[in-house]
């Protein structure tokens, strides 16, 4: 698969400790991503942060929080990451997390899959 040009970003933001179907609510989304055979997807760990509940979310040498905040991008066309908020939705269901979604502009320079070796 070759993508250029114009696309969208879909940034979901949730805390580390939010679960869904027993496993962590982020595994649950990229695998589903990749299911749904989205371009890509990356978890990324926060340090510190909040939400709408204004709880602080931080990792202190002292006091290591087991809720840091998380953020899950996933980069495709526009209508591919509409498609898949449904998704997204029905996982939410399975979990009692409050969660942000975002879908942004960003223009793809390049994405290309590895070189495999020659077998």
């Amino acid at each position: 698969m070759k993508i250029s040009g114009n696309g969208k970003i879909l940034r979901i933001f949730i805390g580390e400790s939010d679960r869904s179907g027993g496993k962590p609510l982020y595994e649950s989304l990229i695998l589903e991503a990749r299911r749904h055979e989205l371009a890509g997807a990356t978890v990324l760990k926060g340090v510190a942060g909040y939400g709408a509940s204004s709880r602080m979310h931080t990792a202190k040498i002292l006091r290591l929080s087991e809720d840091l905040p998380i953020v899950i991008e996933i980069v495709d066309s526009e209508e591919k990451l509409r498609a898949f908020i449904p998704v997204i939705d029905r996982l939410f269901g399975e979990s009692d997390c409050g969660a942000l979604l975002t879908l942004e502009p960003v223009e793809v320079i390049r994405y290309q899959p590895k070189k495999q070796a020659p077998a």
